[in-house]
């Protein structure tokens, strides 16, 4: 091969790279078109609904979610990381999905009279037999999936995502309206799955027969094995809160503290997992270059935090005028549950963005040994708060999740290459900045006259900008000129 024809390994990173970097606008960039339109209809259907509603579909949900970390979606990023994808893989990993979506199906429908004898409550094992439809739609989703993902194709996925998110927040406010109260909340995801399935299969090109010949695709079931035991551990973390007090809260106290964790997780569930996605897929891409893989991590830690920490601080120190504007005023006794949580939450994103790393790096071991380690210390906390009632329960993750933190840490770092004194020196200044925000707008709500809540946030959250922003643009200028940079899609 003549020197003029070799490939460049420079401009092979480059041009990883700007596909990281289109996948990333389009895929959280569509996200926050999506979310708005999603936020807008659900922050409406939440002041129509009651606390009720809300805390019997968390129970439900508690079922949905542990079944649903067994969905297959392990198997499809087998085939992302998988150096071989070829049609008849495809038509293997969409039988897996098939045989194994059916099962869950038909477990959720006979565990439903289980569930609701569990938490007292009849209507639950309604709700979980008719949400057990989501499962037919998940293998048309999860293959085109891995074929776009593998391509880092996020531009169709990301067009796919608005359309499905437009049909479930549709879907859901007609719900509302109409009167269809906790039934609303299980029609807006059946839509959404529909036509999320519909629109994956045909931007993918992914509708095959499937092959329910397994032979040769061993390594797939191992590797889809492996995530889905983390994501088990995941479940019994994520989880757990909402099974233990479902059990002894009523539907309203548990529609209270289930919502305020939403609210808190708005960023952590809806704005890092995309993100993750395209970090899978570009670790997957770099996973022979452990210091590659490292930049990169830190890189997307800060970028990251940059906009988490003045979005958690800033909840926390305006909780009460916000939930009165956003949720309404009989939301207001979540005020308290919201602010504590929303201290919470850096601890909670920072060990999500662990698992894509490890998992890419042919690690997945890592993530569930992780996850493992939550699964212990997360439960026992709850089950000793709980018997102080909602603040207890919420008191919790303060006692669990530093430590979960820590150990999940020092396993992960080593594993993708990453020291701990570079993650700290990468997130250290959006975290000083917010801390400075925090106080600076706390003491300015408490030198504000009395005034309507809309005011009150609108005022407090525009000092909010403006010191953050100032901060980073006087002491972190590189950190806000890395974000600037990728949000107008320009190399750095």
């Amino acid at each position: 091969m003549t020197e003029s024809t070799a490939p460049n390994p420079n401009h092979r990173l480059d041009s990883l790279k700007d596909q990281v970097r289109s996948a990333v606008i389009w895929r959280s960039g569509t996200q926050i078109l999506g979310q708005l339109l999603t936020w807008a209809s659900t922050f409406i259907v939440i002041r129509v609904l009651s606390p009720s509603d809300y805390g019997l579909f968390a129970m439900t949900q508690v079922v949905l979610v542990l079944l649903n970390m067994l969905n297959g979606y392990g198997l499809a990023s087998a085939l992302i990381q998988r150096g071989d994808a070829s049609r008849r893989a495809q038509r293997q990993l969409f039988g897996m999905l098939i045989l194994l979506n059916l099962v869950l199906a038909a477990i959720q429908f006979g565990c439903a009279p289980f569930a609701a004898a569990y938490y007292r409550q009849p209507m639950v094992a309604d709700l979980l037999r008719v949400q057990a439809l989501l499962y037919i739609a998940t293998p048309f989703i999860a293959l085109p999936y891995a074929l776009l993902a593998r391509e880092l194709d996020f531009r169709k996925q990301a067009q796919v995502n608005l359309a499905s998110g437009i049909a479930g927040a549709a879907t859901a406010l007609a719900g509302a309206w109409s009167g269809l109260g906790v039934w609303t909340l299980v029609a807006a995801p059946i839509a959404l799955f529909t036509v999320r399935a519909i629109g994956m299969t045909w931007a993918a090109n992914a509708l095959m027969w499937p092959s329910f010949d397994f032979r040769g695709a061993g390594d797939i079931a191992r590797y889809g094995g492996v995530m889905a035991t983390g994501q088990i551990f995941w479940f019994l973390q994520s989880q757990a809160d909402v099974f233990i007090a479902g059990r002894l809260f009523d539907p309203h106290m548990l529609g209270i503290y289930t919502t305020s964790l939403f609210l808190t997780q708005i960023f952590v569930s809806k704005f890092v997992p995309p993100l993750n996605e395209v970090a899978f897929s570009a670790y997957a891409r770099m996973k022979d270059d452990r210091a590659a893989v490292a930049a990169a991590f830190v890189k997307s830690a800060r970028v990251i935090f940059v906009v988490a920490m003045p979005f958690y601080l800033g909840l926390a120190v305006t909780a009460r005028p916000l939930v009165e504007v956003v949720l309404g005023p009989k939301w207001l006794e979540a005020a308290p549950v919201v602010h504590w949580l929303a201290l919470a939450m850096p601890m909670m994103t920072l060990q999500t963005l662990f698992a894509p790393a490890s998992d890419a790096c042919g690690r997945p071991g890592i993530s569930a040994k992780n996850g493992a380690t939550g699964a212990l210390l997360l439960p026992a906390a709850f089950l000793i708060g709980v018997h102080w009632g909602l603040m207890g329960l919420v008191a919790a993750w303060f006692a669990a999740y530093p430590l979960y933190l820590a150990i999940s840490t020092w396993r992960t770092l080593p594993v993708i290459g990453v020291r701990l004194r570079d993650l700290i020196d990468g997130l250290a200044a959006p975290v000083i900045a917010a801390a400075g925000m925090a106080l600076i707008v706390s003491l300015l709500a408490r030198l504000l006259p009395p005034l309507p809540a809309l005011a009150q946030v609108a005022l407090l959250g525009a000092a909010g900008v403006a010191v953050y922003g100032g901060w980073l643009a006087l002491f972190a200028r590189d950190t806000l000129d890395e974000v600037v940079a990728l949000v107008r899609n320009r190399r750095g």
